[in-house]
């Protein structure tokens, strides 16, 4: 299988709407994601992110607007198209636990004319040792990594991860997450739905927030918020017996008490802080935990969700 090409357009859409009777899933929605793009979907439940895949997946067909995906319509679509891409569905696609590892990958790995070695791919996903063990007497971390294989088995071009490292825990997601950046290196094109914040940051290129059926935002992770939004949070300790008032002036007129806490958002942090640690070194204080927190994408998630859209439900 050939790699992407750098700079090609892997997928573009184009005015994609999608009803269901009377209610309005996917309401003229517009983007591209690139070849060896990693491209994130976010959205609460509802927003549409689910319908939009599954019509670029093939799965469903738009009622309008235009949708190519590696140069293809994927509602008529041969097999062509069908060994270029990977799914890895929210839900295990093995209907049964008896198969072993290396089965169930030989298996899938018959419906396409160029699969991976299955070798290989039990390496990638961190299963080394595991191709004759039972689906059965695997954990749960273990199994979604067996999704995650079944969906690299074809050597995809282009790769759907719907909610990859669900049931994950910490250590197993951040393995995840480099196996995820291996394969961009590689130049696979990525499109990750999520609901990990945290994840969506450290993985994708750009982010496209869908909410009510539209997409509200569409940028880098670092840029969704826009530069005049981007305030950082300063957080310490308050020393024992000082109040609010007690703290400089710059810092006094931003400052909410936590408790022994102090929080200031801040489009001027050096500054800030400048001003904060000299009251504090003139006095000899200690301000114990201080950090300094730019804004993240959780940030500018939460405060797009607050987006004024016409309240009917999508899917």
């Amino acid at each position: 299988m050939s790699e992407s090409s750098a700079g090609a357009t892997a997928v573009a859409v184009s005015g994609l709407t999608k009803s269901y009777g009377s209610t309005k899933a996917v309401r003229g929605i517009s983007f591209e994601v690139s070849a060896g793009e990693v491209f994130a979907l976010l959205g609460p439940n509802g927003a549409g992110k689910s319908t939009t895949v599954e019509i670029l997946e093939g799965h469903r067909t738009a009622d309008s607007g235009e949708v190519s995906v590696l140069g293809f319509n994927p509602s008529t679509a041969g097999r062509e198209f069908r060994d270029r891409i990977g799914i890895v569905l929210q839900e295990s696609t093995v209907d049964t636990a008896e198969v072993t590892v290396a089965e169930a990958l030989d298996t899938f790995g018959a419906a396409y004319r160029h699969p991976r070695d299955r070798d290989e791919v039990i390496e990638l996903v961190g299963l080394t040792g595991k191709a004759n063990a039972r689906l059965k007497s695997l954990s749960g971390g273990q199994q979604r990594r067996i999704d995650m294989a079944l969906g690299l088995i074809g050597d995809p071009d282009l790769i759907f991860l719907d909610e990859p490292t669900t049931g994950f825990d910490p250590e197993a997601r951040r393995a995840a997450w480099e196996m995820i950046k291996g394969l961009r290196s590689l130049g696979r094109t990525i499109l990750l739905t999520t609901h990990y914040m945290e994840e969506a940051e450290y993985l994708a290129d750009r982010v496209a927030v869908l909410l009510d059926g539209r997409i509200v935002a569409c940028a880098p992770p670092s840029q969704l918020l826009g530069a005049e939004k981007s305030t950082s949070t300063v957080r310490f300790g308050l020393p024992a017996g000082a109040g609010g008032a007690d703290l400089p002036a710059l810092v006094a007129g931003e400052v909410q008490i936590e408790g022994d806490i102090a929080l200031v958002s801040t489009d001027r942090p050096t500054a800030l802080l400048a001003e904060l640690t000299g009251w504090a070194v003139e006095r000899g204080l200690e301000l114990a935990d201080l950090t300094v927190s730019p804004p993240s994408l959780e940030d500018a998630y939460l405060q797009l969700m607050g987006y004024d859209g016409e309240g009917d439900d999508a899917t």
